[in-house]
């Protein structure tokens, strides 16, 4: 419907060239790890890198080398490197990095469906009040079950780059997805609202 795709701009469009950029990226980046040297897709084959976060520390070399003034100190965290990763370090950065990029990618779909349903279909109907629960419900279970996972995989890494009396302080890797969950719970309401709407249209229409 003409009027309720007006309705849905400039997100339907924006929504729309985003994902046809980052899928045109996802498939450029696998066709040229292929064939050219250099480059590594989902961080296969590469150099692996993590920072400890939860970790810092100063020292006055540290100071004098990022120029600090006098009186004040810089606090660095480590970040550790491997350019000859093992087989199950490869795997955990995989699988630090691989379930956002799922998420985020999974969520693009989902919402690029909603948008087109709704276009089509129109705004107030049943299948986009449905199509709103199954994106928040994809945010709100995906954000969780990808925290989980990442914060497992880079608790292991780190594990791997430093000595077993360093593994206890190597800090929080933690980090929960407060604007994910909110996010989702906001597209639970908004399904409701329209999923009334729906009843509302569906009286005047029986009414009339």
């Amino acid at each position: 419907m003409v009027g309720d795709r007006k309705l849905l701009e400039p997100l339907f469009s924006a929504v729309s060239l985003v994902l046809r950029v980052v899928l045109g990226l996802v498939v450029a980046g696998f066709v040229m790890s292929l064939f050219v040297d250099g480059v590594h897709f989902a961080s296969i084959g590469g150099d692996v890198c993590l920072a400890a976060d939860g970790m810092s520390g100063s020292s006055s070399d540290t100071d004098a080398m990022f120029g600090a003034r006098e009186g004040v100190t810089v606090n660095a965290s480590p970040e550790y490197c491997t350019s000859d990763p093992s087989r199950s370090q490869q795997a955990l950065e995989v699988l630090r990095d691989l379930p956002s990029t799922i998420l985020m990618l999974g969520g693009l779909l989902l919402l690029n469906r909603l948008l087109r349903g709704a276009a089509r279909d129109g705004v107030y109907t049943a299948r986009t009040a449905s199509r709103l629960r199954g994106l928040g419900w994809w945010l709100l279970a995906g954000s969780l079950v990808t925290t989980v996972a990442q914060a497992i995989a880079k608790a292991q890494l780190l594990a791997t780059f430093v000595e077993e009396d360093m593994a206890d302080a190597l800090g929080n890797v933690w980090d929960i997805p407060f604007f994910s969950i909110f996010t989702a719970l906001g597209l639970f309401t908004f399904a409701r609202i329209v999923r009334a709407g729906v009843v509302m249209r569906e009286d005047v229409e029986a009414t009339i």
